[in-house]
C-alpha cells in the first residue's frame, strides 16, 4: 500500500504561514506543529507543510502522512525548485514531496524527472508534482510521479486565472492519468469539496482558508468595508 491510500477520500490541510507575509506571526516552527495537531485532531488525514523546520515539527506532534516542500522565493518555479530542496524535504521526515512539475525553467537548470531521480535514489519518500494544466500532469506522471495536484493552476500564464478552484483540470486529470489526483488551490468550502471529489479527486487540501488567521481576517474586513461602501455607511 503506498502512503496516499491514507489520503484517499480525505481532506489535507496545509499548514503555511503566508509567503508574501515575513512578519507573519505563525511563521513559527511550534505554532506551526500545534495548528497540525489541531486540524488532525478534527479529522485531517494528513498536513502539507513548507520548509524543514516546520516540517520536523509538525511529524513530532501528528501521526498522520506529511506533505512536505520547500519554497523558494516568490515567482517562477518556487515550490521545491531543485533536486537539492527535495532531497532536504524528505530528509526532514516528509512522506510526500511536494515539487513544482510545471513547464517552466528550474532553478537548478534540470528537468522534473532529474528530481524524482534524486530523491528516488537518496530516500524513501513519494513523489507529489504540483501542476497547472493537463500536458503537465501527464507529462509528471510519465516522469516517475506518484501523484499529481492542481496546486499551480491559476498561477501560471498556461492556466486560466479564477478565484475559485480550477474543478475542470481535477475532472480532466482523473480522466488521464493513474495515479492519485490531488484537488487543491483555493478550495473554501464544503460546496467546492465536494465537487472536487465528483470530479474525481483522490483528496482535497485547504490551507489558507483554515489555517491562516491573517488571510481570513483580511478577507472578511475587506468584505466588511466593501458592503459598507456599498449601503453608503462610513465605519472607523
Amino acid at each position: 500500500m503506498s502512503v496516499f491510500d491514507d489520503l484517499a477520500g480525505g481532506l489535507v490541510i496545509s499548514c503555511q504561514p503566508l509567503l508574501d507575509e515575513p512578519d507573519d506571526p505563525m511563521r513559527d516552527p511550534y505554532v506551526q506543529a500545534r495548528v497540525a495537531a489541531s486540524v488532525v485532531r478534527g479529522g485531517a488525514v494528513a498536513v502539507r507543510a513548507n520548509g524543514v523546520a516546520d516540517i520536523r515539527a509538525i511529524r513530532a506532534a501528528v501521526d498522520v502522512p506529511v506533505i512536505g516542500l520547500h519554497k523558494q522565493g516568490v515567482d517562477g518555479v518556487f515550490i521545491t525548485p531543485t533536486a537539492t530542496h527535495a532531497v532536504d524535504v524528505a530528509a526532514a521526515g516528509a512522506h510526500i514531496v511536494a515539487v513544482d512539475a510545471t513547464d517552466r525553467p528550474r532553478p537548478d537548470g534540470r528537468a522534473f524527472a532529474d528530481t524524482v531521480r534524486a530523491v528516488r535514489a537518496r530516500t524513501d519518500a513519494l513523489i507529489l508534482a504540483d501542476v497547472s494544466t493537463v500536458a503537465e500532469g501527464v507529462a509528471a506522471v510519465r516522469a516517475g510521479a506518484d501523484a499529481v495536484a492542481t496546486t499551480l493552476s491559476g498561477y501560471t500564464p498556461a492556466s486560466p486565472h479564477r478565484d475559485g478552484p480550477d474543478l475542470d483540470l481535477v475532472a480532466r486529470l482523473a480522466a488521464l492519468v493513474a495515479v492519485p489526483v490531488i484537488a487543491e488551490g483555493r478550495y473554501r468550502s464544503p460546496e467546492q469539496i465536494d465537487r472536487a471529489f465528483a470530479a474525481g479527486a483522490h483528496s482535497v487540501v485547504l490551507g489558507n482558508a483554515v489555517t491562516s488567521p491573517l488571510w481570513i481576517t483580511r478577507r472578511l474586513v475587506a468584505a466588511t468595508r466593501r458592503t459598507a461602501a456599498a449601503n453608503g455607511e462610513h465605519r472607523a
